[in-house]
Formats: structure tokens, sequence, C-alpha cells
């Protein structure tokens, strides 16, 4: 049997070693820094591997609590609103002063929200600790697309698919390990354990940012790339403004709450004139408008995460309350799905292509959403199987398009803020599918939940795969045509 089970730690050597020569890592003054790797990949798993643990927490904290999924949804919402505004503000923050700094804060304070989740005495608290860590794990992801980027101009070597495809097959391996690792810890020593384990990563994170991370960035940008020092403050109050008042009427919709989607829209409105007139804008609205290729790749990016956080949550709180597994085994149901997926992204990240990527993977998000509704509380093991080996597909191969996307489109001189606007659109999509949670599982995960909550991933597997198939700058896009430093492709009007 552990035979044919493939070594994710072999799987990132294999794709570090068919970069070389294209940005892969090597100790040669000419490729990629390997010691940036550890603190890279690192930095970018805390969110994914909190996000795949608290899958299988749900339903214990709520007992716990006495709380239902609509409260519950909240550990969810609370994790991905702190990171949704803080990893574009951070991102901008690592463009302007590099990221050993901004690396080694972030990842102090998910140690600290391991400690606040490990002695917290009610929900609120448990809350306000989910809150702690989103902020905390901002810094890694952008941290990492900026040594990529730096490397890149370093070396000489435009093309980092290597690096790229092993940070996704890392985020993948961890998303594998999370609902075990999380169904383990809950049988071992209840669901505070789930949070405490950030300590042990804290401390890693820390050592690995103290040792490896160069003290400045790696490479200075050239003259008319470099950005002014400052940072826009009312531009992220507004940014912030918007995305607080829309979560709250999305976590609970009712006429009598009409006031804050207009509060929402006053905030956007407010941000986009703001940022048009700001000397050094948070969000460059001006250049974001006319890269249109750029702002379909979030949008995409949107649609894509709110159907795989949807099954990573509500399908994994149905196989619990729905199915009658218990935590370690709804972990050990998720495993085919992002197994499927370190496999989908292993074979296909070498390859060029960008668009057939996308399509496939947003056919297979439509397919799977299908499929939900062929359970219900009797569906047999192997059914589950299939259902989990089939959303695997399109999760191992929409991340690493997108985020090969989001490399070649961005301009050079904002790459950590556009990388981190990835990750805002990526968490945007995990609170969209947290408050479908919320409405379609109001008092229970049940089988008619599950198959309401089908349709809502249905629709938007659809919108995915219309965007797709409408866009045709992907034609010309592959994991291997990066752009000139001082030309990003896709920021022409």
């Amino acid at each position: 049997m552990r035979s044919t089970l493939p070594n994710p730690s072999d799987a990132v050597r294999t794709l570090l070693r068919s970069g070389r020569g294209a940005g892969a890592p090597d100790d040669r003054s000419g490729s990629f820094d390997r010691r940036l790797l550890g603190p890279m990949i690192l930095g970018s798993v805390l969110n994914p591997v909190n996000s795949s643990i608290l899958a299988v927490s749900l339903v214990p904290i709520g007992a716990a609590f006495g709380a239902p999924p609509s409260q519950t949804a909240w550990l969810v919402s609370g994790l991905y609103l702190a990171t949704a505004i803080g990893q574009p503000v951070v991102g901008r923050l690592i463009d302007l002063y590099g990221p050993r700094r901004l690396y080694l804060a972030g990842t102090a304070l998910v140690g600290v929200a391991g400690l606040v989740g490990l002695l917290a005495p009610s929900l609120g608290v448990l809350v306000l600790a989910r809150v702690l860590l989103g902020f905390g794990t901002c810094a890694g992801y952008p941290a990492a697309m900026f040594l990529i980027r730096s490397e890149a101009r370093r070396t000489g070597h435009s093309s980092p698919a290597g690096i790229l495809t092993a940070l996704a097959v890392a985020n993948q391996t961890v998303a594998v390990l999370g609902p075990v690792l999380g169904g383990l810890l809950i049988g071992l020593g209840g669901w505070r354990t789930t949070l405490a384990v950030n300590i042990p990563l804290a401390v890693a994170g820390l050592t690995l940012g103290l040792w490896r991370l160069p003290k400045s960035p790696v490479t200075e940008p050239r003259a008319e790339q470099r950005p002014a020092a400052g940072i826009d403050l009312p531009g992220i109050v507004t940014f912030a403004a918007m995305l607080v008042t829309l979560l709250l009427f999305l976590m609970n919709p009712r006429a009598d709450r009409w006031y804050l989607p207009v509060l929402a829209v006053v905030a956007a409105t407010a941000f986009v004139l703001g940022e048009r007139r700001a000397a050094e804008p948070f969000v460059d609205v001006r250049v974001l408008a006319g890269n249109l290729p750029l702002l379909m790749t979030y949008a995409r990016t949107l649609l894509a995460y709110v159907v795989a956080y949807s099954t990573l949550y509500g399908y994994t709180q149905w196989l619990q309350e729905g199915r009658g597994l218990s935590a370690s085994q709804a972990g050990l149901a998720q495993f085919p799905i992002f197994l499927t997926a370190i496999l989908v992204s292993s074979t296909t990240g070498p390859r060029k292509e960008i668009r057939g990527k996308l399509l496939v993977g947003a056919v297979g998000q439509v397919v799977a959403s299908a499929l939900l509704f062929l359970l219900d509380g009797g569906s047999a093991v192997w059914l589950l199987v299939v259902v989990a080996c089939v959303f695997g597909i399109p999760q191992g191969l929409n991340s690493l398009a997108l985020q090969n996307s989001v490399y070649h489109q961005a301009d050079p001189a904002r790459i950590g803020s556009s990388a981190g606007l990835l990750r805002t659109f990526t968490y945007l999509g995990a609170m969209a599918a947290s408050c479908a949670n919320g409405v379609l599982f109001s008092h229970r995960a049940d089988t008619p939940g599950l198959h309401r909550l089908a349709w809502f991933m249905l629709a938007a597997a659809a919108g995915f795969l219309a965007l797709t198939l409408a866009d045709r700058s992907l034609s010309s896009l592959t994991s291997s045509s990066a752009p000139d430093s001082s030309s990003p492709k896709g920021n022409r009007p």
C-alpha cells in the first residue's frame, strides 16, 4: 500500500530539478537561491494548513460551546476577513520595505494566535484568535512572490515555473495533512490542540526567517520601478470598511439590515475615488482598470475558491452530521481530494499552457458540484471517494494556473501587493462559501442543506467556466512567457 502513494517531498524535489535553468533553485550565483525555499514554503502554507485543520474542528467546537453552524461560521469568516484585508496591505509593505521584517512580525503573531486559541474561554475569544491568525498569515505568500520575482531579476531567468509549482504542491501537501492532522489532534487532545499547533509552527517560521531571509531586498528595483515611501491609510481604511460591512450583511442577510450593503457601496465608491487621487495608492486602480486580464484572473479566483471552500467546509460538515462520520473519519475522507490535487499539480506544473488547465479545472468543478446531488445519509464509501477525487482535479489545476497568471500579468514593481490581492480574492471566495454554509446549514449540516449548497457551488462553477471561455488573453499566456520586468504583460490598457 505504501509503495503506491506518492511522496510529496519527492514531488517537490522533482519539480525543482525540472525548473533548473528557468529560475529553479541552486546555490550557484546564476540560479535560484535554495536557502530561501524553507521560509518561503512554510510562510505560504500557514494559512492553508489552518484552513484544512479547521474543516474537521467546526463540529467539535460547536458542540463545546453549544453553537450552531451559523455561529461557528464566524471562525472561518473571521480568519478570511482579516486575511482579505491584510494580504494586500502587507504585500504593499513588502514591496516598499522588503519581506524580512513583515515575515517575522506575521509569524510571531501566528504564535500569539495559537496561544489565545489554546486558552479561549468562549466562542468570541476563539473568533478573535482566528482573526489574529488571519493577520499573522498575511506575509508568507506575498513575501514568497516578492522573493521569486527578485531572484528572477537577479539571475536573469524569467520563468520560475518550477518554483511556483513547488509552492503549489507544498500548499496541496499541507492540505492533505491538515484534515488528517486535525482529526488526530482532536482525538488526542480535543479541538484546542488544533489552535496550539500554531505555536511550534511559529517557532519554526521565526527560526527559518531569521536564519535564511535577507536583511534587505534581494535586489533593488530599478529607479523607474522603485515605489515612493508612504502608506495610503485612507485607502486601507475604506477597503477594510467595504469588506467588513459586506461580510456583516452576508453572514445574516435580512431586510432590516439593508443599510449594510448601502454602506459597503459607499465605502467602495470612496475607495475607488480616493485611490484614483492618491499619489501612492494602496491599490493603483488606474493601472488595474487598464489591466483587464489581471481583473479577469481575480474574478476567476473568487469563483474558483467559492467552490473549493464550500467543499472544504460545507462538504466536511455534512460528512460528520449528514453522513455520520467522526472528525477523524471526515479528515480521512478529504484525503483523496488533496492527494489527487498533488498528483495533478505535479504532473501538469511543468506544462506551459495555462488556458487549458483553467478550462479543464472549470469543467471539473461543474462535474464535481453536480455529483453532490447523488449523495445522501447512506451513500457508500466508494461514492464518497469518487466525489473527492473529482474535486481534486480542479483543485490541482486552478490554484497553479491562477498563481502563474498573476505572476505574469502583474506589474513587477507591485508583485507583493498583486499577490496579496490574489489571496484577497481567494479569501473573498472563502467568505462567500462560509456565508453560504451559515445560511444553507442554519441548524444542521443535513443532506437537504448539502443539495442546496450544491446549487450554489454549481452556479459559481458555471461562472468560472464562462469567464475562462470569454478571456481570449489566456491563449497567449503560458507559464514560461514571463514579461520583461519593465513592461508587464497585461498592463496595457
